[in-house]
């Protein structure tokens, strides 16, 4: 729903959420690149035998139930972690349960869960399948045993293909890969045979993340980025091109930066992330965007317990309401996507003045070739304009600090 105020500028009253994201935070262990908010297990523990994943379930049960409806049945679901594939099957059915019973799931809604390979059986599967889930996004990130090793990685490239197989045995049509780049010791050849692996597999969707080495992991402990043994930022660039320029040419679309998909399997929930429209987040850690508050909820299990028995919903709630926030995330989300952002709704909300100074800092960057406006969008090219999106955006907002805006 929109209204227009007495200048033609343009406000929103964002529609109801109509997606949830649910955090599940064990592993088997962690990798060493990992700083998400996970919680390790071990190789034997398990949603059936381990008491700490039973207590989480309870607890994220019942904080999606105390969550406010707001009148709209969901249209994605996604189960993220961490590794979602060590819930059980009927604690995987009872989450999704609670969340039909509290809010209501579309009957053609997709359901995606994150699988590591090593983590699921054929009975596993097809127990989620009927539960509800239809997608299915595999942790793959390498086809080289020694390179999963040195990721501190649980499977091997057996389990891979293991994983893959039984996806198709149980009938699953919709599934993705996720692969890493700029990984230690990692070489254009080897990428080349990691995409090549990949594409032998023909996932409908495929994701393709470069290594960022966090400070707090083991890894931000063993290297410096851009230093042997990890790839240089020249390397890293080239197998960013490599991956696009051989994944658009056997049909697939790079629809956001880190995503490519053939047409039809675009994930709709991320893309409810990147169009910046509202979602709910359940579990630890995980974040939500309602009412332009964005929320992210404690990263360790004791504290988010006592948070959800607090009943206090908007502790540590970050409001995403005045004109600059709202611009500079349209920005930055919109521009993720291969189709960019829209002109006219951008003067629409932000007046023509705003839209000039975004013109005139961007026009570097479109006699360079990585930024064009077409159809009245606004978008970075691909695969230059994607692969220096930081730069990009760093100027934008630098200007954008400062200019004056709507309240």
């Amino acid at each position: 729903m929109e209204k227009r105020t007495e200048d033609s500028r343009e406000l929103t009253i964002p529609p109801p959420p109509t997606a949830a994201y649910l955090h599940i935070p064990f592993c088997r262990r962690r990798c060493y690149y990992c700083d998400f908010a996970v919680s390790v297990v071990g190789d034997r523990k398990h949603g059936d035998n381990s008491g700490t994943i039973k207590e989480y379930v309870e607890v994220l049960c019942r904080e999606i139930t105390t969550e406010p409806r707001r009148g709209a049945p969901l249209q994605t679901v996604f189960f993220g972690g961490g590794t979602p594939s060590l819930l059980s099957v009927p604690q995987f059915d009872r989450i999704l349960r609670t969340l039909d019973r509290h809010f209501g799931i579309a009957p053609d809604a997709e359901i995606s869960v994150e699988m590591d390979p090593g983590t699921f059986d054929l009975a596993k599967l097809q127990g989620f399948v009927a539960a509800g889930a239809n997608r299915v996004s595999v942790g793959v990130q390498a086809f080289q045993d020694e390179l999963l090793q040195r990721c501190g990685r649980s499977h091997t490239v057996a389990d891979t293909f293991e994983a893959i197989d039984t996806i198709h045995r149980v009938g699953v049509t919709n599934f993705s890969i996720d692969l890493i780049s700029g990984l230690p010791h990692q070489t254009p050849e080897l990428w080349q045979a990691s995409l090549d692996a990949a594409l032998a597999l023909n996932p409908p969707h495929l994701s393709h993340y470069d290594l960022i080495v966090e400070p707090k992991t083991p890894f931000g402990r063993y290297y410096q980025p851009g230093e042997s043994p990890l790839p240089d930022e020249e390397t890293t660039a080239e197998f960013y091109r490599q991956a696009q320029y051989l994944l658009t040419s056997r049909g697939y679309r790079h629809y956001e930066v880190s995503n490519y998909a053939r047409p039809g399997f675009e994930c709709r929930h991320n893309l409810v992330y990147w169009k910046n429209k509202p979602y709910y987040g359940f579990g630890m850690g995980a974040a939500s965007y309602l009412g332009g508050y964005r929320l992210t909820r404690p990263r360790t299990r004791d504290r988010y317990y006592r948070w959800v028995e607090s009943g206090d919903k908007l502790e540590g709630a970050e409001a995403i309401a005045g004109s600059r926030d709202i611009l500079l995330e349209t920005l930055m989300l919109g521009l993720r996507l291969a189709e960019g952002v829209d002109l006219d709704r951008l003067e629409r909300q932000f007046g023509r003045d705003v839209l000039a100074q975004i013109h005139d800092t961007l026009e570097p960057y479109r006699d360079r070739g990585w930024v064009a406006v077409a159809g009245g969008r606004l978008r970075l090219t691909d695969p230059e304009g994607f692969l220096f999106s930081n730069t990009i955006l760093a100027d934008l907002f630098d200007r954008l600090e400062t200019v004056a805006l709507p309240s």
